[in-house]
């Protein structure tokens, strides 16, 4: 019984995750996790962010 709770909440929060990350990359965001918003040195410099590059 706990699993018919608990999958179909798992994949409404992958689902959110995936969605969020998708519109992120199309609004041109290089560096999604950056705490600064990607307007930190290292991501001025695109020495941190070339790993999220593509």
């Amino acid at each position: 019984m706990d699993n018919l709770i608990l999958v179909p909440v798992l994949l409404i929060i992958i689902g959110f995750a995936v969605f969020a990350v998708y519109r992120s990359k199309k609004s041109g965001k290089k560096c999604i996790g950056c705490p600064e918003g990607g307007n930190c040195a290292a991501c001025s410099a695109r020495d941190a962010c070339k790993q999220y590059e593509q």
